[in-house]
């Protein structure tokens, strides 16, 4: 069973999912199907008590979510997780004008915010981190700190101006722009975060019981197998924005484990 945080619209998913596990069950020969999930921490229960076998989660969850199976392995990532970057918007009446770098933080003081989900590496836990960095505390904006549950939900709510500004994965910005779902006259970047680790799949270890041992490994190149020049995988790949999936492993996932521990999103 395949599940997936849900840090996109709904309807995105199911088309992405879809198409993955058709070519999984093919590649694997077993059956394998998409399950979603109602938000993030539903992931990261539905993997610990064994009803997901292979999860996309951000690195967030991904640490949560092996510190508490032992054996699970974070296995395959896109091209673009090693060096993953978020990005800080604001609504263009809002007086908040673009940064050159982190000093610059403090521009969001004074102004109303959200995050995307409470435990999303690209929409909370790294962007935190990086106001934490320039002296910004949660208490200096405006109000209460939103969180918007994903980071669809964070474009539209600073482009309506319900939040002067916001923070999510600058993967997802850059999608809908190129969809033409962005109104650049209402939104726009601020700041670009520097480069962290972030999505990746985790795997189950009971798989190895259900399926036999070298199972982990036929799972992990089948994602390695993604070739761009073969229609049925380009279209996988274009769904899940990446060039390619490479083999990754639980220690790059270190300095999220560090930043979790130090917000309190990991105890």
């Amino acid at each position: 069973m395949v599940g997936a945080i849900p840090d996109q619209d709904p309807e995105k998913l199911q088309r992405l999912y879809g198409k993955l596990v058709d070519y999984l069950s093919a590649e694997l020969g077993v059956p394998v199907e998409y399950q979603p999930v109602t938000d993030y921490g539903a992931a990261v229960t539905a993997f610990r008590v064994g009803d997901l076998d292979l999860v996309w989660f951000g690195g967030l969850t991904g640490v949560q979510a092996r510190l508490q199976v032992e054996g699970a392995q974070a296995i395959a990532q896109r091209d673009i997780d090693a060096e993953f970057h978020s990005v800080f918007i604001a609504n263009t009446d809002s007086g908040i004008d673009p940064i050159n770098d982190i000093s610059g933080l403090s521009v969001f003081n004074g102004h109303s915010f959200t995050f995307g989900s409470e435990s999303s590496t690209s929409g909370r836990l790294m962007p935190q981190h990086f106001l934490q960095q320039a002296g910004v505390s949660l208490e200096d904006f405006k109000g209460e700190v939103g969180f918007s549950g994903n980071h669809d939900a964070t474009i539209k709510l600073v482009e309506a101006g319900t939040y002067e500004a916001g923070a999510l994965n600058e993967q997802v910005w850059l999608t809908r722009l190129e969809a033409g779902e962005v109104d650049q006259s209402r939104v726009r970047v601020i700041w670009r975060t520097p480069a962290y680790y972030d999505y990746h799949w985790v795997i189950h270890p009971a798989v190895t019981d259900r399926y036999g041992a070298g199972f982990i490994d036929r799972v992990q190149q089948a994602f390695l197998d993604l070739d761009a020049s073969v229609p049925e995988h380009q279209a996988i790949l274009e769904l899940f924005g990446a060039e390619t999936f490479m083999a990754t492993e639980n220690a790059n996932y270190e300095q999220i484990e560090a930043v979790g521990r130090a917000i309190g999103k990991i105890q």
